[in-house]
């Protein structure tokens, strides 16, 4: 692992512990970048702090909506992507990011998005999270579709993928 993935990935660690967040996984081992998931338990406390206090309440389908922070590396990005039983919310948290959506398997165009931009990945919804020039830090809530079915990492249908996953 790089010198500055390895920075970035202590500080948000110490951002998030600060906060008051229970880490319940992190991944810092993904080639775009990684991410850390918070303690579905504080799934409110979560959208208090990165989404303006949106009620969770009114997300929950499936009783969970696993919190997470994604961080994506300057240049790389994750596969063109949809998913079965979850929509998404993103919220960038630092830096710019880019994005490509779609309602079929070609890309759309990209967006260009900074702190505070939110963005709502509907269910089935291809879409792509890119970083440019410097590193990009997302919170993440899933919007589980299916209650008896959650969403989980198994729920990703990759049209493209740079990684070969």
């Amino acid at each position: 692992m790089s010198t500055e993935k390895k920075e970035i990935f202590d500080r948000v660690e110490s951002i998030l512990q600060t906060q008051g967040f229970n880490i319940a996984a992190k991944d810092d081992t993904r080639p775009w970048g990684g991410f850390f998931v918070i303690d579905e338990t504080q799934a409110q406390d979560f959208a208090n702090q990165y989404f303006d206090g949106i009620d969770v309440d009114n997300l929950r389908i499936g009783g969970k909506l696993s919190p997470k922070i994604l961080i994506v590396a300057p240049e790389a990005r994750l596969s063109w992507q949809y998913h079965h039983r979850r929509a998404e919310i993103w919220q960038v948290v630092e830096g710019t990011v880019g994005i490509k959506r779609s309602n079929t398997d070609e890309e759309g165009e990209l967006g260009e998005y900074g702190p505070k931009d939110q963005v709502k990945l509907q269910q089935g919804e291809r879409h792509r999270l890119i970083g440019l020039a410097g590193w990009g830090i997302v919170a993440e809530i899933w919007q589980h579709t299916d209650a008896s079915n959650p969403s989980d990492e198994d729920d990703i249908v990759r049209v493209q993928d740079d990684f070969g996953r």
